[in-house]
């Protein structure tokens, strides 16, 4: 799928806070949400937005990040960047989704985890890490929609999908282009350039097998027609599970299987992605 935007456009398109969130996906491609809050061990952390609903009639269990579209909104839920407190939230919904048998879905949009001193304190690392293991063995189908920015191990512990799935303009990388640049050349100013070293596009992930589809976006971006978004994750999730429920009881291994296959450029089954 050719795009005629570049990277560093493609991270600006990401970013923009009209692109429709984890609550927005949840208004309009669910019923009967009930939303779960709090970890159990210290407090709620409202950049995580998670529960329970019903897609088409069946119960799943939905986590995402969540940000603001104001800057009010956005300091109640910490820019998108989760705490310790977020991602135990993630596992306890988790869990409860593998107990019930319920498909996980989650909405992924976030610059990455809190990286402050206090969530260190609190096992920010231990919690991410936590998430990646018990996604790791879940026997329950888990797909993943990468709306926005999904940067470093804050995206990737809602990650470890049977399906990850991209929209067109959004980026999926290790860390901020932002980061990369003050990393490597010591110049957070060379961020555009790093857009185009660090390949974090849609198009560039499904060629490594990253991710295993790319979403189509409305001209100008998911934010320029939201209802058109709607109507293709709609589609997309739908198909997806339905292809995922054939595999019950070994979609651990089909996770492991593609998981141990990403970077490669090549499927679980060993042929060259298209």
């Amino acid at each position: 799928m050719a795009s005629r935007y570049t990277p560093e456009e493609k991270v600006k398109l990401a970013r923009d806070p009209g692109r429709p969130g984890t609550a927005d996906f949840i208004e309009h491609l669910f019923t009967d949400f009930f939303e779960q809050r709090g970890d159990r061990l210290c407090r709620e952390d409202g950049s995580i937005l998670g529960g329970i609903a019903r897609f088409h009639g069946r119960p799943v269990t939905v986590i995402g990040h969540r940000k603001g579209k104001t800057l009010e909104e956005n300091l109640r839920c910490n820019f998108g960047m989760p705490g310790p407190e977020g991602y135990r939230k993630a596992q306890r919904l988790m869990r409860q989704a593998e107990k019930f048998g319920r498909p996980i879905f989650t909405f992924v949009d976030t610059p990455g985890a809190y990286p402050g001193k206090e969530a260190e304190e609190r096992g920010q690392g231990e919690a991410i890490a936590q998430c990646l293991a018990l996604m790791s063995t879940l026997e329950v189908p888990v797909i993943s929609v990468i709306t926005g920015e999904g940067n470093s191990g804050g995206a990737l512990a809602l990650a470890v999908a049977n399906r990850v799935l991209m929209l067109e303009h959004a980026v999926y990388a290790v860390l901020s282009p932002e980061g990369f640049a003050s990393i490597l050349w010591k110049d957070s100013a060379r961020s555009g350039e790093a857009c185009g070293v660090m390949k974090l596009t849609a198009q560039d992930l499904r060629r490594s097998g990253i991710v295993q589809g790319v979403l189509r976006e409305p001209e100008g971006g998911a934010h320029t027609d939201w209802e058109a978004t709607y109507r293709t994750v709609d589609a997309a999730l739908r198909k997806e599970l339905a292809a995922l429920d054939k595999h019950r009881g070994s979609l651990a291994q089909q996770r492991y299987q593609l998981f141990r296959a990403m970077g490669q450029g090549l499927s679980p089954a060993g042929k060259e992605e298209p």
